[in-house]
């Protein structure tokens, strides 16, 4: 079995700034880290693969930095991965992501052709949640969204159980397929310090122009260091598809929203306190 992983590198939104010119976030003010809900995909692709074996491949779009969210990825148990990077991609938008994802998987899997294709349910700094599904409406494959766990694998069958807004369901669906995974999936397991050593040199084409070291007999001794780096030339591309150009999103304006409290209002324990307070709730519709 083949299992491939999208992951994506994004700011930690917890502390990210609105650039006030461009009216985009403004990446360099926050630390990047793996997008949480990815995280939660990797885990699910690595214990499916012990569980009923196979190989897990791990795909992200991004800048070079975004190295470090494949070798946390392969930390973790995935055993390869593939860093699509290219100044061609800047700002692109969910549908020019999926389109360059696809066409990156497409290529990753000539050779070795995917069963499964996991990706977080959405990404922490976009929030759209529609990259996994144009992915697989691009691929032309069935699509589980808003997995939380999927249970088995049986005759190219997957059995996956879904957590919905009002409860849960468990369907089945052939392979190959994508599956969106949600954050109440398995939380992901800690890395493993074999791995973290084994690959703490592992770099990428562009690292490796870039460094003062010479590690180049390190890599050539250990061919599972260079993490394969590709650009437009790479892979196969219409240039009108990606980035702004490609882009049909138009962001007219982001600010940041800050909630504040406006008051409290004190209840007693009395019937008519508590029969007033549900009516209040009910009619601004914060419950029912």
């Amino acid at each position: 079995m083949h299992i491939v992983v999208c992951v994506k590198q994004v700011p930690d939104t917890t502390e990210v700034k609105i650039n006030p010119i461009t009216n985009t976030l403004d990446r360099s003010s926050a630390p990047a880290i793996i997008n949480p809900y990815d995280s939660h995909a990797v885990e699910e692709a690595v214990r499916i693969k012990k569980q009923f074996g196979g190989k897990v491949t791990v795909i992200s779009m991004g800048p070079p930095s975004a190295i470090d969210v494949l070798k946390r990825s392969i930390s973790l148990g995935a055993d390869e991965g593939y860093l699509i990077s290219d100044r061609a991609f800047a700002g692109s938008d969910t549908l020019a992501t999926s389109y360059i994802l696809t066409q990156g998987v497409k290529k990753v899997c000539q050779q070795e052709p995917f069963d499964l294709i996991i990706c977080g349910k959405q990404a922490i700094d976009g929030d759209t949640a529609q990259v996994g599904p144009q992915v697989a409406e691009k691929l032309g494959i069935p699509q589980i969204t808003y997995a939380e766990e999927i249970q088995s694998i049986n005759k190219g069958m997957v059995t996956v159980k879904r957590r919905l807004e009002r409860g849960v369901e468990v369907v089945k669906c052939p392979m190959p397929l994508v599956v969106t995974v949600n954050s109440s999936a398995p939380d992901c397991r800690a890395r493993n310090a074999k791995l973290i050593m084994k690959y703490k040199h592992a770099r990428t084409v562009s690292e490796m122009v870039e460094a003062n070291d010479d590690y180049l007999h390190l890599y050539n001794d250990r061919p599972y260091l260079n993490i394969k780096e590709w650009t437009v030339q790479d892979i196969e591309v219409d240039m009108n598809e990606l980035g702004l150009t490609g882009s049909p999103t138009k962001v007219k304006k982001v600010e940041n929203v800050v909630l504040q409290s406006k008051g409290a209002k004190v209840i007693t324990s009395s019937d008519q306190d508590m029969d007033q307070l549900m009516r209040e709730l009910i009619e601004n519709h914060t419950i029912g």
